[in-house]
C-alpha cells in the first residue's frame, strides 16, 4: 500500500472508524458455527448460504431492509432466525478491542469520531446489545453503510457519511482494516489509515497531530 499521506496540523476534525476488525475483533467463523448450532447445521453450510453466496453484500448495501435481510437470513439457513437470536450469533463473534477503544477516548475533546461499518441497518439500530460499549465514545454517530443504500469501498458511502456527519472530506480521517476501503476513502477525498495494531494506530494519530506523542 502507498505510503500514509498526513494531515497538516489542526486540519483533521473527525476521525471516522470502521467497526469490524477495528473496534472489536470479529470472527466470522465463529459467527457462523453459533448460528450452525441454533439452525442445525454445519458452519461450513451456513458460510456459503450467507456469505459465499454474496447475500450478506444484499444487506450491507442497502438492496434489501432490515425485515427483508433477517427473513432472507433465515431462509438462507433453512430455519426460522428470530431477531434475538440473529443478536446473540453477531455479538457473540464480535469482543471489543480494548486497547484500540482505550485510544478512541483518548482524542474525547481534540476531534469528532464517529463509525462507519459495511453492516445492515439492524447493527446501528442493535449496536447498544451487539456493542454497549460504542455509545459512551460515538453517542448518535454510529452508521450502517445500508443506511446510505452503497456500502465501502464506493466512494459515494463515504461522502454520503460526511454529508449527514457535516464535515468535509479533507477534514476526516478514516480507519479501516481492509485495504480496499483505505483506497476508497481516498479517492473520496478523505485521509485514511490501514489498520493493523492498536499500537500502529496510535501512531498514526501522533503523525496526522491527533494525538500527542
Amino acid at each position: 500500500m502507498a505510503r500514509e499521506h498526513v494531515a497538516a496540523a489542526g486540519q483533521i476534525k473527525l476521525v471516522l472508524f470502521d467497526m469490524d476488525n477495528v473496534l472489536c475483533h470479529y470472527n466470522r467463523q465463529a459467527r457462523a458455527a453459533y448460528l450452525a448450532r441454533i439452525a442445525g447445521s454445519s458452519p461450513d453450510q451456513v458460510y456459503e448460504a450467507i456469505w459465499g453466496s454474496g447475500f450478506e453484500f444484499l444487506g450491507d448495501n442497502g438492496a434489501l431492509d432490515a425485515a427483508d435481510y433477517l427473513r432472507g437470513f433465515g431462509e438462507r439457513l433453512n430455519y426460522p432466525l428470530s431477531l434475538d437470536e440473529w443478536l446473540a450469533a453477531r455479538r457473540h463473534a464480535m469482543p471489543p478491542d480494548m486497547a484500540v477503544l482505550e485510544i478512541v477516548g483518548n482524542l474525547a475533546g481534540s476531534v469528532n469520531v464517529a463509525v462507519l461499518t459495511n453492516n445492515t441497518t439492524l447493527v446501528a439500530d442493535h449496536i447498544d446489545v451487539l456493542f454497549p460499549e460504542l455509545r459512551p465514545l460515538f453517542g448518535a454517530k454510529i452508521f450502517a453503510a445500508a443506511r446510505f443504500k452503497v456500502a465501502k469501498p464506493n466512494p459515494d458511502c463515504y461522502r454520503l457519511c460526511l454529508r449527514e456527519l457535516q464535515v468535509p472530506p479533507a477534514a476526516v480521517l478514516f480507519v479501516d482494516d481492509h485495504p480496499a476501503n483505505v483506497t476508497g476513502a481516498r479517492d473520496a477525498g478523505l485521509f485514511a489509515h490501514h489498520h493493523t495494531t492498536a499500537e500502529a494506530l496510535r501512531q498514526a494519530l501522533v503523525a496526522h497531530g491527533i494525538l500527542s506523542a
